[in-house]
């Protein structure tokens, strides 16, 4: 499955965003998803996935609350609504596909080719 992410962009503190990850090849509706994100000098990590069928989501406690994952499998996309954004919220976002739902990076086979979000203070 090829994925490509958007919706990356420079907002102030406290705006929003959605991100969106457009996947073609194989059959979509059969991958769990994931967003990560990688600041500049840390690793990659996780910030929120879906299952397959959007029934189970997860999130990262730094984000809890304040962005949604959800996906729309008749048009093969998967979306991080981002609010009340934080300037430690900056930087690159990554979506992800799998078989299995995870939190970990590495469970991942599927990489977009990520999308900037700057926020500043």
């Amino acid at each position: 499955v090829q994925l490509q992410a958007s919706g990356g962009g420079l907002v102030q503190a406290g705006g929003s965003l959605r991100l969106s990850c457009a996947a073609s090849g194989r059959t979509f509706s059969s991958y769990a998803m994931g967003w990560f994100r990688q600041a500049p000098g840390k690793e990659r990590e996780f910030v929120a996935a879906i299952s397959w069928s959007g029934g189970s989501t997860y999130y990262a406690d730094s984000v809890k609350g304040r962005f949604t994952i959800s996906r729309d499998n008749a048009k093969n996309t998967v979306y991080l609504q981002m609010n009340s954004l934080k300037p430690e919220d900056t930087a690159v976002y990554y979506c992800a596909a799998d078989t299995y739902i995870a939190t970990i990076p590495r469970e991942y086979d599927y990489w977009g080719q990520g999308t900037l979000v700057t926020v500043s203070s």
